[in-house]
This record gives C-alpha cells, sequence and structure tokens, in this order.
C-alpha cells in the first residue's frame, strides 16, 4: 500500500468512525480538526495534494472534510508566501 493508499485509508476511518458520534456538519468539522491537529506536515500536504486533484477513493465525509481543511488553511499559506 502506497503513502497516499494509506493516507485516504485512514481519513475514511476517521470519518466512518465519528459518523456515529453526530450529525452530518458536526462530522465533518469533526475529521476536519482531527486531521489537523494529529496528522504531521508530510501527511497534510500529500493528503492535500490528492484532494486538489479530485479525491479519488475519498469517502464523501472524508473529502468534504478536506476541502473544509483546505479552504481554511489557504489564507495561512497565503499569508506565509507573502510573509517569506
Amino acid at each position: 500500500m502506497s503513502t497516499l493508499d494509506r493516507l485516504i485509508y485512514m481519513a475514511n476511518q476517521i470519518a466512518h468512525n465519528m459518523n456515529a458520534m453526530a450529525d452530518a456538519d458536526d462530522v465533518i468539522a469533526m475529521v476536519a480538526d482531527h486531521i489537523h491537529q494529529f496528522w504531521d506536515p508530510r501527511m497534510m500536504r500529500l493528503i492535500m495534494e490528492h484532494v486538489a486533484t479530485g479525491g479519488e477513493g475519498l469517502e464523501p465525509v472524508a473529502l468534504a472534510a478536506l476541502q473544509r481543511l483546505a479552504a481554511q488553511l489557504k489564507p495561512t499559506a497565503a499569508a506565509d508566501t507573502a510573509a517569506g
């Protein structure tokens, strides 16, 4: 299993496990928050590149969470580039 395949699997598992805890909007936020808190920058970069190309293999909740996270992180990335 490639690193990307493993990350897709992990994101889908997180979404699946949290799906039993809350309604859809809360689950999306919870998955995004979990990934943001616990995944290292290399993992985040790889999965975000995958999401930017369509996110094949990601289940709907996982994909929505990663898209939300990408949108939240975009202003930070732009600020880091401008400051650098």
